[in-house]
């Protein structure tokens, strides 16, 4: 753990210091594990570079998750620095989620994309989140164009160019 923290500490918020050494350190369940920790510390950088790391260890592996499902929906659901939001909704489509589950992570993350005052970040990525989980379940894909209608109105370069990007925009 230790050297974990040595690899995330320091600096401000606008640096992920050294996450990225962080990532390569972690080989085993049981280093992710100790990763994991860390999403719960006192300390806002720790946190926010411990999301980061884990949003890039599970893009590959995903399986290191599974035991994490009720931890990541009890933090998307009470997370207040938008750091942590726009780690947590990129991590959210890689969970394995129960029906039950699953209307908790949409909710959630459909009121951070439509919130006009959350950092532009937690918003993209959440439409980004919200496009991938419609794509795992063609009964949210309703839902993912009524909400993606409410947002395109809005002259916003960066929620624009997401839109764009998985071809979500209307043409003019």
């Amino acid at each position: 753990m230790n050297n974990l923290l040595k690899h995330l500490k320091g600096g401000d918020l606008r640096s992920i210091a050294e996450a990225n050494k962080a990532v390569s350190l972690i080989k085993t369940q049981k280093d992710f594990d100790e990763l994991f920790n860390l999403l719960f510390s006192k300390d806002r950088l720790i946190v926010m570079r411990a999301a980061d790391a884990i949003e890039k260890i599970t893009l590959k592996n995903p399986e290191y998750l599974e035991k994490y499902n009720q931890e990541l929906i009890n933090l998307i659901n009470n997370a207040v620095d938008k750091e942590l939001k726009w780690h947590l909704a990129l991590i959210a489509p890689r969970l394995n989620l129960t029906i039950d589950e699953s209307i908790i992570v949409w909710r959630k993350l459909t009121n951070w994309a439509k919130d006009k005052n959350e950092s532009k970040i937690v918003r993209v990525n959440s439409i980004q989140a919200l496009f991938d989980l419609a794509n795992k379940n063609e009964e949210l894909k309703k839902d993912f164009d009524l909400t993606i209608q409410e947002i395109e109105t809005e002259n916003i370069p960066s929620i624009k160019a997401r839109l764009k990007k998985i071809g979500c925009q209307k043409q003019k």
